[in-house]
Order: C-alpha cells, then sequence, then structure tokens
C-alpha cells in the first residue's frame, strides 16, 4: 500500500465532509471553538507536563505565559469578533454601474494544512487551527517528531474533542512531513526553517497550493542613542531568553553605540541574576530540545570564539550537556564572517554589533534579508518613525520584544527570506478564507446603453466613462 494512503483517506474524509457542509453556520463554527477551548482548558496541566518532558527542563510558568494563555487568548477574540468577520462587505458599485452594488463574501477554502515547529508545539498548532476553524474550514495538522510526547498527546486530545472529518492530527518523521506537505491542500500553513520553508513551497507548488511561510531569519535589536538604556537591555534579555532563546522572534543580534558595549555587558549580567537568581534542574530556565540543537549552538558559539569573537557569560551557572542547559552568553567582537551572523541563533547566544551612527545600524539591517522581527529602542518620535521608514520586517515591537506577536489585531507574518502571508484575528480569517467578490446588478440600470451597434449613443457614454475613468 502507498505510504502517503493514510494521509489520502484523511484529506479525502476531510473534503467530503466539507462539501457536506462548505459555508458552516456561525454556531457550528462557535462549537468547534468551544471544543478547542475545552482541550486547553481540561487538559492543562497534561500539556504542561508533555511539553516539559520533550524539552527536558520548560518552565511551567513560560508554557503557561507563552502557549496556554496566547492560545486561549485567540479562542475568545474568534468567539467574540468571528461571526462580524463572516458578514458580506458591501460597497455601492462605481458611478456609472448605479445602481448596482459590490460585496466581498467570506467563503471558507475548505481543508487547511498546518505544519508545526518544535519550539512551540501548542501555539503554532492551535494559534492557526482557531484562524482556521473560524473561517469555517476543516484541517489537517502535522505535529513536530522533535516533541513527540505532546505531539502525541495533542492527536488523542483532538480526537477525544472533535469528530473525525473536522481535524485531523498526524505524527510521524521527515518522510511523513514530506509527503504531507505534498498533498493538495486548499492552503497550506508552514512554520519553521527558511531552508526547510524551501522543500515545503516547492511541495506545494506541484499543486498550485497557496502557502503561508512563517519562517525566521535574524531578528535585530537597534538601541537607538536615545532609548532607555537599561530598560532596553532587560526587554532584550528578556526576549532573548524565553524558551532559552528557542524562539523564531527572539533578538538575534543587537546592535548598539559602540561607547556602550561594556555597559551592556554589565547591565545584562545583573539582569539576567534578577531573571534567573539559579539555573538548578527544575528552575525557570528551559532546557535545549535535544541533543543535537545543543551541539549546534555550542559549535556557533565555539566557532566564532575560534575566529577572534569575546564570549561573556551571564550569570552564575555553567553549561550542562547532561541537562542541555546552555547558560546565557554574549558575543563581542564578532563579524559577517563568522556562522553565529549567518545562521539563525535559535538559542541563549546574542551578538553585540557596535555602531557609530543610527543611520551605520540602519543601513547594516537593510543590507541584509529581511527579518521576521525587528525591535527598537528609542524616545524620540522622529527618529523612530525615521527607522521605520527605511527598514523592512515581519514585524516590529517599540521599546518591547516579542509583544507584537500577541496583538490580535495586527498579522503575524515575515517577509521576504522571513516568510510571506500572515494570519492572527481578522488577518487569520482572511488568509483561510475567499473573499468572493458579486457584483449585483439592478433592476433597473443603463449598461443597455453600451450594447451594440455602436453608434454615436455608445460614443459619447464611452467618452463620459473615460473622462471619469
Amino acid at each position: 500500500m502507498n505510504d502517503n494512503a493514510p494521509l489520502v483517506s484523511s484529506l479525502q474524509r476531510l473534503r467530503a465532509a466539507h462539501g457536506h457542509d462548505p459555508s458552516p453556520a456561525w454556531t457550528v463554527r462557535a462549537k468547534r471553538l468551544r471544543a478547542m477551548e475545552a482541550v486547553l482548558r481540561d487538559h492543562r496541566d497534561a500539556i504542561v507536563e508533555a511539553i516539559n518532558a520533550d524539552f527536558g527542563c520548560r518552565p511551567r510558568e513560560e508554557t503557561e505565559l507563552l502557549e496556554i494563555y496566547p492560545s486561549l487568548s485567540a479562542i475568545r477574540h474568534a468567539l467574540s469578533k468571528g461571526k462580524g468577520w463572516m458578514k458580506p462587505r458591501r460597497s455601492l458599485a462605481g458611478l456609472l454601474f448605479l445602481p448596482g452594488r459590490n460585496e466581498l463574501r467570506p467563503q471558507p477554502l475548505g481543508v487547511v494544512g498546518i505544519i508545526v515547529p518544535w519550539n512551540y508545539p501548542l501555539y503554532l498548532a492551535v494559534g492557526p487551527l482557531v484562524d482556521a476553524l473560524v473561517a469555517g474550514n476543516r484541517a489537517m495538522v502535522k505535529m513536530s517528531e522533535f516533541t513527540p510526547r505532546f505531539s502525541a498527546l495533542f492527536a488523542e486530545l483532538v480526537d477525544k474533542h472533535f469528530e473525525a472529518d473536522e481535524i485531523v492530527v498526524v505524527n510521524g518523521d521527515t518522510d511523513v512531513a514530506q509527503a504531507f506537505s505534498s498533498l493538495p491542500f486548499d492552503h497550506l500553513l508552514f512554520t519553521g526553517s527558511t531552508a526547510i520553508g524551501h522543500h515545503v513551497m516547492r511541495a506545494a507548488s506541484a499543486n498550485l497550493t497557496p502557502v503561508t511561510l512563517e519562517l525566521g531569519g535574524k531578528s535585530p535589536a537597534i538601541i537607538g542613542p536615545g532609548a532607555r538604556f537599561e530598560h532596553a537591555v532587560e526587554r532584550i534579555v528578556f526576549g532573548k531568553l524565553v524558551n532559552a532563546g528557542q524562539t523564531c522572534i527572539a533578538p538575534d543580534y543587537v546592535l548598539l553605540p559602540r561607547a556602550r558595549i561594556d555597559e551592556f555587558i554589565d547591565v545584562a549580567g545583573r539582569v539576567v541574576s534578577r531573571l534567573y537568581p539559579q539555573m538548578a534542574p527544575g528552575a525557570q530556565y528551559a532546557s535545549i530540545v535535544s541533543d543535537r540543537q545543543y551541539q549546534r549552538l555550542a559549535a556557533l558559539r565555539d566557532t566564532a570564539l575560534a575566529d577572534g569573537a569575546q564570549v561573556h557569560r551571564l550569570g552564575d551557572a555553567g553549561d550542562d550537556p547532561s541537562r542541555r542547559l546552555l547558560a546565557p552568553q554574549l558575543l563581542s567582537n564578532v563579524n559577517d564572517g563568522m556562522n553565529v551572523m549567518r545562521e539563525e541563533i535559535f538559542g541563549p547566544l546574542l551578538p553585540l554589533v557596535p555602531y557609530d551612527t543610527l543611520d551605520e545600524a540602519v543601513a547594516y539591517v537593510a543590507a541584509h534579508a529581511h527579518p521576521l522581527a525587528l525591535y527598537l529602542f528609542e524616545e524620540d518620535r522622529a527618529l523612530i518613525d525615521d527607522v521605520l521608514s527605511r527598514t523592512v520586517a515581519g514585524g516590529v515591537s517599540v521599546n518591547d520584544t516579542l509583544y507584537h506577536i500577541a496583538q490580535h489585531g495586527l498579522p503575524f507574518g515575515g517577509v521576504g527570506a522571513s516568510g510571506m502571508g500572515g494570519y492572527h484575528g481578522e488577518a487569520g480569517f482572511r488568509t483561510f478564507s475567499h473573499m468572493k467578490p458579486v457584483f449585483r446588478q439592478a433592476r433597473f440600470n443603463g449598461v443597455g446603453l453600451l450594447n451594440p451597434p455602436y453608434g454615436a449613443r455608445f460614443r459619447r457614454m464611452l467618452e463620459l466613462m473615460l473622462k471619469r475613468g
């Protein structure tokens, strides 16, 4: 039997169910959203424990703050706003076509595919699912093989709370992921690395499947000349060290005034000592998810050190390979030739890149691939607007890190090498809907004046149309 047969069968089942109810009523969509809410509320402890077991150590507080809370918040927002999003957007037709009317009618796409990464395995499954469900779709979800305990639990919970023709959760290795991305979904959302994103997009293109790619890249934090410096350092350190830096929008390097490098190192050390007073087993600092990722990060640091970088350890803890604990470390004297400045870090290493003028910092960002996130710390509004106008990034937080992703009124997504498309809130509803354009002709109208034969009356009408646009 073809190894893809179970996947194809699941897709066919979902597609057949969609055909029987292609535009579910709000009551049906709300019921599905509340079922997902029950998954989170009724099994909160089990979810926390499974993710902690997969990581080796993932603080309960981080899972609840960064995964369970935003997932529940997204559901609440969808329940509050979704019925309104479903309504057609009506407007008058163009002047020469009055009294005709236009409308945009949201229509579910059908079956949505979602590929989930390992770093936030709950939120990056539930977030897209909420948007797909509120838009009236059914979904297939490929979980990460690198979080096997949670992935198995999520499949079990979805099977318990949903019908088999509403959501299908798929587990398996790389071969399964490749087969999954080759299915003819009505839309495919992938969250992961840029390198894998190439393969996903290539596979989807064979079916002309539209894709939303949430990738990554090197997200900079810029400390401007007028920044509240200690506040900036604290927020950068926080954004870097939650989940031990295993966050796609974590600050990947810091651009700061050259004269303040030593001050940054000093303040960052004090911040780490305050936020993470101890890093003993069970402390509130996450482990690196796997030996492979731990070794990759250690190699990035050691190679940079061999190439002339300086490493500044923060806090009292040392590295502990047996627990995959990698202590927070700053790197100075880095350059663009080092792997740590070429690859997305995805861990608690933070390079410091000095600048002499803010223009130089902006030029540095502009000369590199567009990042998924940009963080700017500055109090001067004119400077803030100037930097925003001269840089391109998937999303921005000013005077903070990470939290632009938590705003339901803002789409989340990348640009260029950091991704394409976006979702969250109404933007997600639109991503997973076809906004079908409809022109409604009035019973009494003047379009007959444009019929052939094309005589003098037609030419007068045409001239009027050309003048009025």
